[in-house]
């Protein structure tokens, strides 16, 4: 299986403040994989840098998609070439209903209608809703991974697509996100949260900006269970055996 994006000694500060150091990692093309991690060990400035975002390319390290460097690449570049970004909070659009943020990435009213059905709403309800009020947290969550369905990406980046939802809503974004992978999407998950982790093929803990421990979700996440949660060093790895 080839990789679809690699990382190689990926380093960046803000203001002397180093956020990664040296991280390294290879995402296998048409799977999940997770990178877990409590507050602050530079998750979702990974996420950031991967898309491109302005101030998060300034970056020692290279990065490679489809097998091309892309450190030169603005978010533009990197959207139009297949890469996307699934954001923590999604982005309120003011008057601007379901339908028409949706048409964005379709003209095809088939399709919308298809891919709410997807993600669990019903068309006929929610196709007239407005983005800017009236949707709950995970409404919302569940219509921006619908137009991440719509921009057929070859990778996705999932920054805590489980925050600030209800437990029912979780179990449909866990089924969303393995229906977009069986679809041929390659998903990254940045989360703290093992249970969304174990949904992955693989998975990567990072601590203090490093890559600490990659293999199989289970063992990923009971390591991080048993001694990050409860960690009294944030942010200085152990040198212990995985």
């Amino acid at each position: 299986m080839d990789n679809i994006l690699s990382l190689k000694n990926i380093s960046y500060s803000i203001n002397d403040n180093c956020i990664l150091s040296g991280f390294s990692l290879n995402i296998r093309e048409n799977t999940i994989h997770s990178i877990l991690g409590t507050n602050g060990t530079g998750k979702t400035t990974l996420g950031y840098i991967i898309m491109g975002l302005d101030k998060y390319r300034d970056i020692d390290g290279d990065i490679y998609f489809k097998d091309k460097r892309i450190n030169d690449w603005d978010i533009v570049k990197r959207a139009r070439s297949g890469i996307t970004l699934g954001w923590q909070v999604p982005a309120v659009f003011e008057g601007l209903t379901v339908e028409k943020f949706l048409k964005i990435n379709t003209d095809s009213g088939k399709e919308i209608k298809t891919v709410l059905e997807k993600v669990g709403l019903d068309p006929d309800e929610y196709t007239m809703r407005r983005m800017d009020s009236g949707l709950s947290g995970g409404e919302r969550k569940r219509i921006e991974l619908a137009s991440v369905i719509l921009m057929k990406p070859g990778l996705v980046i999932l920054d805590e697509p489980d925050s600030g939802i209800d437990i029912v809503s979780i179990e449909m974004i866990s089924d969303i996100i393995e229906d977009m992978n069986n679809s041929g999407i390659t998903v990254i998950i940045i989360t703290h949260s093992e249970e969304m982790s174990r949904i992955a093929d693989y998975a990567t803990l990072i601590c203090n900006g490093t890559n600490l421990k990659t293999g199989r979700p289970r063992d990923v996440a009971d390591y991080f269970a048993d001694n990050c949660r409860t960690c009294g060093h944030k942010n200085q790895p152990d040198s212990g055996e995985f």
